[in-house]
């Protein structure tokens, strides 16, 4: 988003943002009507980051391609999480991020169709088919290659294993937290994303208490020293104490069921202590 920003304030670009609902599900009434009045690139990520919400990127891509629109998929959440099939969902290019799939940190991939062509913004001494030049990170794209092949044998089981852990945690937060709301959609998630709102309370209030226990984020960006909204749960159109109450908790393969019920008695002792303040 930064980046399509800068360009625009350039006016090199001009931006059309989509439309979601408050599950973050993606209007695809108005992308289709969009794409007929033609776009030069259509960019949609195959999982939000913050709520953890799954797109449907097989009908997002057969739209892109009956209007004859690239589509840039940002698959950093989602490759060794959920399935993509690159090749017949009609993906030009998709971008991968490493440590979201248990590889080494810095190295990422950016997977690009045959016949379509990028303008490099390395120069130098052509590497990388002329994408990107300078020295290859060697061991990255090694670490990068076996967690992928890893990912391909072990997705399936360990994200369900991880989506048990998951509804466990809201389970035992909801039995104890009454007010408690769940964001994004339920029935099209990643397994380990447990985003929450726990009206009235702020999050930072929360995230103060429990830090030196439990790494747990408000989903916010921070800018300048200052706390901004998310602008996921914005665009939702969230009422403002659930976003000023959310919480975004991140579950992954080596997460035990004795982390998850350590992490529901932290975050549940806070609340109640913060209950009583007030």
């Amino acid at each position: 988003m930064d980046t399509c920003k800068a360009l625009a304030k350039k006016e090199l670009v001009e931006i059309i943002w989509l439309k979601v609902n408050q599950q973050a599900q993606i209007d695809l009434e108005y992308l289709e009507k969009v794409c007929s009045s033609g776009a030069s690139l259509l960019c949609i990520m195959a999982a939000n980051n913050e709520v953890g919400t799954i797109y449907p990127i097989q009908k997002i891509g057969a739209i892109a391609s009956s209007h004859n629109i690239p589509f840039l998929c940002d698959a950093s959440q989602a490759v060794g999480k959920i399935p993509l099939n690159f090749q017949d969902w009609g993906i030009t290019y998709l971008a991968i991020s490493g440590h979201k799939l248990y590889a080494p940190k810095g190295v990422g991939a950016l997977v690009v169709r045959q016949s379509y062509h990028l303008q490099p913004i390395i120069y130098g001494g052509g590497h990388q088919q002329g994408l990107r030049s300078g020295t290859l990170n060697v061991p990255g794209i090694v670490g990068l290659g076996e967690a992928c092949e890893l990912r391909q044998l072990e997705m399936s089981a360990d994200e369900s294993a991880i989506a048990i852990l998951r509804d466990q945690l809201q389970n035992l937060l909801q039995s104890q937290i009454p007010d408690l709301v769940v964001n994004g959609d339920l029935n099209h998630r990643l397994s380990g994303n447990l985003h929450i709102s726990i009206p009235d309370i702020p999050n930072s209030a929360i995230i103060a208490r429990v830090r030196h226990k439990l790494a747990i984020s408000g989903g916010a960006a921070c800018s300048s020293g200052a706390i901004a909204p998310s602008h996921v749960l914005q665009a939702m159109n969230l009422s403002q104490n659930i976003i000023e109450g959310a919480l975004r908790i991140g579950i992954g393969k080596f997460t035990t069921t004795e982390e998850i019920e350590k992490a529901s008695s932290v975050i549940i002792s806070a609340v109640n202590k913060i209950h009583q303040l007030f």
